[in-house]
């Protein structure tokens, strides 16, 4: 008999009295506190200039960020696309990227942010991951948590690692676009996070087929799946193609109620 990360008995690679999902594994999983006076100036930039850049484009939106905002900002990149990427090169220059390898992707998604290491060599790619490997985290919570429990999985593989990993920014740049689904309808251009830290969306006023025509325009790394009726993706095994017409984030966590991973509420 061998023993999981809490001390579980596992048998067979299976914990046979799996830990509560809601208690995540020991380790970092929140951001350091910004210091009181850049938090104070992220509440008068956003008091400032939410308004005015709600439907500003994504170049204004980006050179006011590299014009107001003293400290260090990052790229948050899905590797759905590179649009992001592309527009910080020319924007935000040096600001770093940032990829929550969720250990569940698809390899094409690898692929993806394999080939934005290369292109953009000038920026760095920080490549956050959770505590636990997946077949740790079989071992410690059960198999197929993502499937038992989707919420509790996005939360130890996508929201504690992204906490951990903006901890070095005063703001994080997000590919958040209003026409992805009912539930980012009105969502800012520009607000604050639970932190203090500044969230911009330069694309946010983007709908799909902008963002193809950017993409074709740029000539930019495209993701294969793309192309096979997957207009929003996730990781493997949570995402299914989408028809026609269907709202874009439908096929994501298909067959669930959940429709965010918590990344953006």
């Amino acid at each position: 008999m061998t023993f999981s990360l809490n001390n579980s008995p596992i048998l067979g690679g299976q914990a046979t009295n799996p830990r509560d999902p809601e208690i995540s594994p020991e380790g970092p999983k929140e951001t350091t506190p910004l210091a009181p006076e850049v938090v104070a100036e992220n509440e008068k930039l956003v008091a400032d200039w939410a308004d005015k850049l709600y439907d500003a484009t994504a170049k204004d939106i980006l050179d006011w960020a590299h014009t107001h905002v003293a400290g260090k900002l990052v790229v948050t990149l899905s590797m759905e696309n590179t649009v992001l990427a592309e527009l910080a090169k020319d924007h935000l220059p040096g600001a770093d990227f940032l990829f929550l390898d969720t250990g569940y992707h698809f390899p094409e998604t690898l692929e993806v942010a394999d080939q934005v290491e290369r292109r953009y060599a000038n920026n760095t790619l920080v490549r956050a991951t959770a505590l636990l490997s997946r077949a740790e985290q079989d071992k410690v919570y059960g198999v197929n948590l993502y499937r038992n429990n989707p919420t509790a999985c996005c939360r130890m593989r996508k929201v504690e690692p992204l906490a951990v990993a903006l901890s070095d920014y005063q703001g994080w740049i997000t590919g958040l676009r209003r026409a992805d689904g009912p539930t980012r309808a009105t969502a800012p251009a520009l607000s604050l996070d639970k932190t203090g830290r500044l969230k911009i969306s330069p694309i946010i006023t983007w709908s799909l087929e902008d963002t193809e025509a950017y993409i074709e325009e740029k000539d930019l790394i495209i993701h294969p799946l793309t192309k096979q009726n997957y207009p929003s993706i996730g990781c493997a095994t949570c995402t299914m193609p989408v028809l026609p017409g269907q709202d874009p984030r439908s096929g994501r966590w298909a067959g669930n109620a959940k429709t965010e991973c918590g990344l953006h509420t």
